[in-house]
């Protein structure tokens, strides 16, 4: 049966369409039949407890540049629509946070992926920290003092805005510690946030494995491999994506969250694992599907809608 989908997304036409999971998700939910409705972060609203929207129904082809085709502007009760896929990009700030509160409102009887409640409590770089066996050394502070402590006992870090987004903000840090105070005042002006601090992982240079969990269930992985003289291997930044497979490790971790995230809810997720060791679990917007799906041959796309009609029953 046809179904009625909303996507909450960035603006859509300059996506790349060879790698935008939310493109690959769409293509798949029309490949399939069903109807898909596009709307932007800021055209979310509630009156008298009504959630809608303001957008366009949408249709889309693999032609980049004439990618999309939008229907004229309409608004629509979300209560009405089958699923929503909550897919605009961090930063996760209060505009993020609100929208989740507002899709609470329809969900689960429009069923919202990922389930907007633990979407909300369950920031990537926080809830990591609920599985210390898996993880690096790991601090969240505001407190330089206590950066600084623990950058002098672990020899160096990696520190982060805890809620940023495609590495932006991220810096190694060697033993000297050199530039941190600078760091910290540049953070500490931009915003009231903690900051995170990580042991810097020398595995990181073999590469930042990507994998997908599918309701709690792993699919496979991407290798992203940083550019050269770069730390961070995010894709964003022009970290190379690479063929891998899952190890007996990565099963493991799989295995410890994998049961969280689908009580949760969390249909969509991709874990960040650097050699022995999970670094984030990725809910809000996760990417690498298109990838994971030209290196292993399988339509993770069509796992997903697999999985997402099965919860409509």
């Amino acid at each position: 049966m046809a179904l009625t989908v909303g996507i909450q997304m960035d603006p859509i036409e300059g996506v790349d369409i060879n790698a935008d999971s939310t493109f690959a998700m769409a293509f798949e939910a029309q490949e399939r039949g069903h109807n898909l409705f596009y709307y932007l972060p800021g055209d979310l609203g509630m009156r008298d407890n009504r959630v809608f929207a303001h957008g366009q129904t949408l249709k889309v082809r693999r032609e980049q540049g004439n990618h999309s085709e939008l229907g004229p502007r309409e608004t629509r009760n979300l209560a009405d629509l089958d699923v929503v896929l909550l897919r605009q990009d961090p930063p996760f700030d209060m505009g993020y946070i609100t929208t989740t509160h507002l899709l609470e409102r329809v969900h689960p009887e429009t069923l919202v992926v990922n389930d907007p409640n633990w979407v909300r409590n369950y920031p990537e770089k926080i809830l990591v920290t609920e599985f210390t066996d898996l993880t690096p050394p790991t601090l969240i502070t505001r407190n330089l003092d206590d950066i600084r402590a623990f950058g002098a006992e672990h020899g160096g870090m990696i520190l982060k805005p805890i809620y940023g987004n495609g590495g932006a903000g991220v810096f190694k840090l060697d033993a000297d510690l050199k530039n941190l105070s600078s760091l910290h005042e540049m953070f500490a002006e931009r915003n009231t946030e903690p900051f995170i601090a990580q042991a810097f992982l020398p595995d990181v240079s073999k590469g930042d494995k990507r994998v997908i969990l599918i309701d709690g269930k792993p699919v496979g992985a991407i290798n992203r491999v940083p550019a050269k003289g770069e730390t961070r291997s995010n894709m964003h930044v022009g970290g190379r994506p690479e063929k891998v497979e899952l190890t007996k490790r990565d099963h493991e971790i799989c295995e410890a969250i994998g049961p969280l995230l689908r009580e949760k809810g969390q249909i969509f997720v991709g874990i960040d694992v650097i050699g022995d060791h999970l670094t984030e679990i990725n809910v809000t917007s996760p990417t690498g599907i298109q990838e994971l799906s030209r290196f292993d041959g399988i339509n993770v796309p069509g796992l997903l809608w697999d999985a997402i009609e099965s919860k409509l029953g």
